[in-house]
């Protein structure tokens, strides 16, 4: 059995996608890593995360153009706003036994993988509180409990779609296009008013296709939490509690990376975690030296 993570990346997110690795490799030299192109301009990640941390390409990158195609073909042009956010889905159809997804928009803080040993018990599971607190906000509408499209216990089970983990060929090529294109014929069932792409999609999926389900946070007394604006968090070295209960992850999910936004110095320490700060610094002054010369 091969397991592992999948990421999707292109070039304009190289930043967030070396915290990461930098994270996972912390805790865990060995475990694979593949990289799915979220569109064509993902050399520049590709290479580096290959040097840094042996990630490979997604092997088969003509199942992604496909999938991409068939995506287009079953939904309206503005029926999603970023339609290669999608390409995750491939995930199911991909080289790996058991793998667990993860946005690059985040750090871990544990040997992340070992966590599959949850698919000992169930076919797919998250690991947050959007069940809790934004309930079925930016994944469906109203009109999904109105009209009972999904059961209350059900609802229960929905989730960002920044971190989960299933098995290979839990859901077929013939069931997930059958299911897209419920989703398409659909639009009344989704909340997209926050501009999300592939949660919503995602949710429909996971509820009705895979009836075996867990969420990690679902434990007696519940799992920390993991999501960037909670301010409550505390911070020790450079991992994060949550009321004693060390952070799984940390997930900056809507939060736009910049100097300022929460817990930045903590990115930043993963993201240059081999440079050093003398590195760091040496860097920035080089490039404030470079751009000197070029006015003058």
């Amino acid at each position: 059995m091969i397991r592992g993570i999948y990421i999707v990346a292109n070039d304009r997110v190289i930043e967030n996608a070396i915290a990461l690795l930098n994270s996972i490799r912390l805790y865990d030299k060995d475990v694979q890593v593949y990289l799915i192109p979220f569109n064509d301009n993902y050399h520049q990640v590709a290479d580096k995360l290959a040097t840094l941390h042996n990630v490979k390409i997604f092997p088969d990158l003509e199942l992604i153009e496909k999938f991409t195609n068939r995506i287009g073909e079953i939904f309206d042009r503005d029926f999603l706003a970023l339609p290669n956010k999608m390409r995750k889905l491939v995930a199911w159809f991909g080289p790996l036994d058991e793998f667990i997804y993860i946005d690059t928009d985040i750090v871990v803080f544990e040997k992340i993988a070992d966590n599959l040993n949850k698919l000992a018990e169930v076919d797919f599971f998250c690991c947050d509180y959007h069940h809790a607190n934004d309930k079925l906000r930016n994944i469906f509408s109203p009109f999904v409990k109105e009209q009972n499209i999904f059961t209350d216990a059900q609802l229960e089970d929905v989730f960002n779609s920044g971190f989960w983990a299933s098995k290979k060929g839990t859901i077929t090529e013939q069931q997930m296009d059958e299911a897209l294109r419920e989703c398409a014929n659909h639009r009344e069932y989704f909340d997209f008013s926050e501009g999300v792409t592939d949660q919503p999609i995602l949710n429909y999926l996971i509820l009705k296709l895979i009836a075996k389900r867990g969420n990690l946070v679902k434990i007696p007394g519940g799992g920390p939490g993991s999501w960037a604006n909670s301010r409550n968090f505390q911070q020790e070295e450079y991992v994060l509690y949550d009321k004693g209960k060390r952070l799984q992850y940390l997930h900056w999910a809507g939060t736009k990376m910049k100097i300022g936004s929460p817990y930045w110095k903590l990115w930043e320490h993963y993201r240059y975690l081999h440079e050093g700060k003398f590195a760091l610094i040496s860097k920035l002054n080089r490039r404030l030296f470079s751009l000197m010369n070029f006015r003058t």
